[in-house]
Parts: structure tokens; C-alpha cells; sequence
């Protein structure tokens, strides 16, 4: 049978979550510092471990069949793929910064003067769509040091927390793309190959969607129930169950993450007790 080549970051911000999210599918596979291939143990995968930016280009070419890349990259690089899932994790923007001590007054300020950045396309667009006229000074790294050495007058880089822009002098001014990470596919996969990548993108999403959802258990008097019932109605409806204490029933069901707290209280104040929530490791519809 053939195996689906899987291209990760070797190492970096989506390294780990990408190995995570493998093995939450129960996919199993050798990671080590000086690996630079590994074959699952019990799932038709070999994953190729590459430099990020390297990952866009080798499914576009067919040397690995899917890859887990920043979206960020993958717009930069322009590679025609299949873009299949975006993955919720990695999330970052591409921003525009300058200097703690510039007045700044709005994408304007960038008329006529220079941005480094290792996004040149990107960038080159939004300004573009701005009707700005900057210079765009490409470097491949470490661009928050280009305003201090007086090579530009801004950056445009990635920003996750804003630490290394406040350690550099610089100021977070203009946020010009979301990203996170992405799984991609080439666009000519094998009807065999097809069927691996719909495996395990059946696996991702019943992972994701339990990390979305709590399982929750509860007491509740039977008088109650269908006022409770309204706003906790689960993958179909709840499951109730009569308990030894007479007019009381136990509540069974599956709340979102973003209802929980809301809901709970909501529970509580109808006379609900004994409210159990417990992590949900995959769910499937």
C-alpha cells in the first residue's frame, strides 16, 4: 500500500502542535532533533520534518502528498494546492511596526518611506490596495533590527505577543493578515492517496471538535427538566435517567466550549446540582 507523504515544520512555533494533533489522531511516528524522515508505526505515513517555508513548494511539486503550514507562508509563496482545513492553532498576524517614539497617524505615514519585512508579497499587496508608494527592503530575518540600523523606517513581520517588537524599541501600528496553520494537499493526489488524506482529516475533526466541547453530567428535579433541556441539547438530545431519590433525574449532554459558563449558571439558577464537566478526548457526528 502507499504511504502518504506528510510534510511538518522540523522545528518552530507549528512544530510541536503539528506532532500533537498527529498523534491526538492516534497516528504514530518517531520525532527526534537529527530526524529528518519517520515512518508511522500503524498508519500508511512517512513525514517529512522541513524548514517551514520549504513546505508550500514541496507539495506543489508532489515530493510530499499534504503538509501543515503557516498560512502566512503559504500566501507568500504563492504555491498553487489544495488548501484542505485550517487548523485553529498557531495563530499570529503579519503587522506593520515602527519605532516606540513615532507619532503614528495611519497607513499613510509609509508613503515614500522604507518597511523590511520577510513578506515581501504580501505586503507589496496591502500596500498596493492602500495606494501607498513605499520601498520594501526584503530580509530574511530578524527584520525588527532594520529601524534601528537605519535601514528602514518600519518592519512588517509576524507578531504573536508583541514581546519582540516591545525588546526591539518598535510599536505594533497596523495588523495586515490573520494566519494560522493550515493543512495543505497537492492537487494531483492519487484516488488511493485521496482516501488516506480523507482518513485523516476525519480524525482531525473529531479531535477539534472535542477540544471545542465539554461532556457534562447533572442532577436536576424532574420539574425542571425541560427548562434545562433547552439550553443543553447535546449531539441530538440529552440523555435523562432516574435517579433512586424520587422526582430527581441525572442529566447526560454535550455543551460548546463558548456556551459553558453561561450555560452552567443558567443550570444552576434552575436548581441543577452535582454538575460534572469532564474533558471529551474525540467526538464524532
Amino acid at each position: 500500500m502507499k504511504k502518504l507523504k506528510i510534510a511538518i515544520q522540523k522545528s518552530g512555533r507549528l512544530s510541536d502542535d503539528s506532532v500533537k494533533l498527529f498523534k491526538a489522531c492516534g497516528i504514530k511516528f518517531e520525532v527526534g532533533k537529527s530526524k529528518l524522515m519517520s515512518e508511522s508505526k500503524n498508519f500508511p505515513a512517512e513525514f517529512l520534518f522541513l524548514r517551514d517555508d520549504d513546505i508550500p513548494g514541496y507539495v506543489a511539486d508532489g515530493v510530499a502528498d499534504v503538509g501543515i503550514v503557516g498560512d502566512n507562508v503559504l500566501v507568500e509563496h504563492e504555491c498553487h494546492v489544495n488548501r484542505v482545513k485550517s487548523l485553529g492553532f498557531s495563530k499570529c498576524r503579519l503587522s506593520l511596526a515602527v519605532s516606540r517614539d513615532v507619532d503614528y497617524s495611519g497607513v499613510s505615514y509609509f508613503e515614500g518611506k522604507s518597511i523590511a519585512t520577510s513578506y515581501p508579497n504580501i505586503l507589496g499587496k496591502f500596500l498596493k490596495e492602500n495606494g501607498v508608494n513605499a520601498q520594501i527592503h526584503f530580509i530574511s530575518g530578524s527584520v525588527e533590527i532594520a529601524p534601528g540600523i537605519g535601514l528602514a523606517e518600519g518592519v512588517c513581520d509576524i507578531v504573536s505577543t508583541g514581546g519582540t517588537l516591545l525588546s526591539n524599541g518598535l510599536k505594533e501600528v497596523e495588523p495586515i493578515f490573520n494566519s494560522e496553520a493550515i493543512l495543505i494537499a497537492n492537487n494531483s493526489l492519487s484516488k488511493e492517496k485521496l482516501e488516506l488524506l480523507d482518513r485523516i482529516v476525519f480524525r482531525m475533526n473529531a479531535v477539534q471538535t472535542a477540544d471545542t466541547h465539554k461532556y457534562v453530567l447533572l442532577n436536576a428535579p424532574n420539574d425542571k427538566i425541560e427548562r434545562i433541556i433547552n439550553i443543553m441539547p447535546g449531539m441530538k438530545s440529552p440523555t435523562i435517567t432516574p435517579l433512586a431519590k424520587e422526582g430527581w433525574s441525572s442529566i447526560h449532554s454535550v455543551l460548546k466550549e463558548s456556551d459553558f459558563w453561561e450555560n452552567i449558571e443558567a443550570m444552576r439558577n434552575m436548581g441543577a446540582e452535582g454538575i460534572l464537566v469532564i474533558p471529551i478526548e474525540k467526538m464524532i457526528f
